[in-house]
């Protein structure tokens, strides 16, 4: 196993022959239209992407915020922060942890990497010229956004309450409330969850537009997910079968049966929900005749397989990009992919180990501890065929394998935890311990963000046509992944201690490791504020990236950078996606250009563009 650097950038963009682009060629999906609604309304596959990537990093912004004040909250035991949304500093605590929860799960975690990369990368990866339904392709994004403003309604209520609470009395603000109130809704403490009764009789009228902010984001989920299905089913060019399919794809593909087969779950239940709450239909509440077990069953069959909606994507970018990044064929191409469709289907099979303390059988606890332990195998198969990529391969540590192993690292720490949660006698002591808190930070936050990042990083000379600083790159990583670290492994041993989850204050004894994971979390903070500066420098004073900087075989890399309007001019031909032997390294101009014997069979299969 040997370690290179990565290569310079080249000065001009140039195509995958090493051929400087005309400037006739340099119109591409970023110039082509202008204005607002050229891009409100534009059915290009890219564009949408890139709005999707503006939404949903404005979210993670918010909802990093959110968890930046409930750390800082837990940095002592009792009060830290001011008292201003309110009855109580407590209260206020619940508020903030249940729209961090609520923001960072619907509106980060699951659409990140299937909006912003599934929808700017497959489709050129299929070597097609955009999804196989545009339309619906844009109707997503703009209900992602109708959905996303029901969020940032419940929030703009909780401030104009709170700047009324500081000027009116006890009174005063009662009657405003009475009046105003129903304009104006916040509160929303249940937890990104939504537990009943709790949700249904105890808490605010928030829950409502919450509840219904969810319901309409799912069916974005939904026609996703039908999109990219069509898309691989329709659109794959000759050549291309199923076992030639880019791993990224698999993964997508299989999130996407999730999406479609779960999410209605969630959607109705949550319509039960706010039915039971508006017109007192006893469905979930016991008072009313309702069972708020049965709840928890629905919620669960959804977001236990949710957890792989967001978590397969990202370990698709990991299988993408590793083999690349190692000058070396996947290991294990098939094992990988069809762990990707076992994971989906294990998935909907395991949601009752989040119910061991719920009452419900022994049978069935024994049941659901023992099918939990059958994700682990797909799983492990993953990460030995990764390590087995690297296994004798050149490794090029730079800003993108960074990531990539910072993501394998917390995938398989998040993994190896996650057992002492499926089985019944240790998940009992542990259950609703900040032990639970680091291993769902682990899986879902820390994998699939760090993937995010690789990903972003990978495809950004792709998606923007412009090189970012490795430097800084690198520095940002191991920032941002010893800061993660930092902030949530000392909580495994928080909850191993006792340590409940979701409490605004706690014992002396725990104090050094919140502060510990205070601190962290700070410093995890910074880390990603280098990344957005690394971006946003690169788009300015960033160096032209080549077709192909990182000589990768999948077809997006066989398009200019930025990639045209229509994605291709000529239909591209479909190969073995991780044959990394057609490419060579080119010193006079410091790229990766096709070898002359791979260029003789492109031009032999040159067509017209379909």
């Amino acid at each position: 196993m040997s370690v290179i650097n990565t290569p310079p950038p080249v000065a001009n963009p140039t195509d995958i022959y090493g051929q400087p682009v005309s400037n006739e060629k340099l119109d591409n999906y970023l110039t082509h239209g202008k204005g607002f609604l050229s891009w409100a309304l534009t059915l290009d596959h890219k564009r949408i992407g890139i709005m999707y990537m503006v939404g949903v990093l404005a979210t993670f912004l918010l909802g990093g915020i959110f968890a930046v004040l409930l750390r800082t909250e837990l940095i002592w035991a009792g009060q830290t922060l001011p008292h201003l949304i309110a009855d109580t500093w407590t209260s206020q605590y619940n508020q903030m942890f249940t729209l961090h929860g609520a923001v960072m799960t619907f509106l980060f975690i699951i659409p990140a990497i299937p909006a912003i990369l599934g929808n700017f990368v497959l489709p050129i990866m299929l070597g097609a010229k955009d999804v196989a339904f545009p339309k619906l392709n844009l109707a997503s994004f703009h209900i992602y956004v109708l959905g996303s403003l029901f969020f940032v309604w419940i929030l703009v209520g909780g401030l104009v309450n709170a700047a009324m609470a500081s000027y009116m009395n006890a009174a005063e603000l009662a009657i405003w409330m009475d009046n105003w109130g129903w304009l104006f809704p916040y509160g929303l403490d249940t937890g990104w969850v939504f537990y009943t009764p709790y949700s249904t009789s105890k808490t605010t009228a928030a829950v409502v537009p919450a509840t219904i902010g969810v319901f309409i984001l799912g069916f974005s989920s939904i026609l996703t997910g039908l999109n990219f299905i069509a898309s691989i089913h329709m659109l794959r060019p000759k050549g291309m079968t199923w076992f030639r399919l880019p791993l990224f794809a698999w993964a997508l593909y299989a999130t996407a049966l999730i999406q479609i087969l779960a999410t209605p779950v969630l959607a109705i239940t949550l319509l039960l929900l706010a039915a039971e709450r508006l017109l007192q239909i006893g469905i979930f509440d016991p008072a009313l005749g309702g069972d708020p077990v049965l709840y928890q069953h629905f919620f669960w069959f959804y977001s236990h397989p949710a957890v792989y909606i967001m978590v397969l994507p990202a370990l698709g970018v990991i299988s993408e990009t590793i083999g690349v990044m190692c000058r070396k064929h996947i290991f294990g191409y098939n094992f990988i992919a069809l762990s990707s469709v076992a994971i989906a289907l294990f998935g909907f099979l395991v949601w009752g180990h989040h119910m061991f303390t719920s009452g419900q059988s022994a049978l069935a606890n024994a049941l659901f501890s023992l099918i939990t332990f059958s994700v682990s195998i797909p799983s492990a198969v993953k990460v030995f065929n990764w390590l087995s990529t690297m296994y004798g391969g050149s490794i090029r540590l730079n800003t993108v394998m960074y990531w990539v192993l910072g993501s394998i690292l917390v995938f398989t720490i998040g993994g190896l935890t996650g057992l002492h949660l499926g089985t019944l006698s240790t998940d009992i002591h542990l259950h609703d311990t900040y032990f639970v808190v680091a291993h769902f930070h682990y899986v879902m936050m820390g994998t699939v963000l760090f993937s995010l990042v690789a990903g972003m990083y990978y495809w950004w000379p792709k998606i923007f046509g412009v090189m970012f600083h490795e430097g800084f790159g690198k520095l940002a990583a191991i920032v941002t992944i010893v800061g993660f670290n930092l902030a949530f492994f000392i909580q495994f041993i928080l909850g191993a201690q006792g340590m409940p989850r979701r409490y605004a204050s706690y014992e002396p004894q725990y104090e050094i490791y919140h502060q510990i994971s205070t601190w962290g979390a700070f410093l995890m903070g910074l880390g990603l504020f280098l990344v957005l500066g690394n971006w946003l420098h690169s788009i300015w004073y960033g160096k032209k990236a080549p077709a192909n900087p990182w000589g990768a075989n999948t077809l997006e890399w066989q398009t200019t950078s930025p990639p045209p309007h229509d994605n291709f001019k000529q239909a591209p031909t479909a190969g073995d996606p991780y044959d990394l032997k057609r490419w060579r390294w080119e010193e006079s101009t410091e790229e990766w250009v096709l070898k002359d014997d791979a260029v003789r069979s492109e031009l032999q299969a040159v067509k017209p563009n379909h």
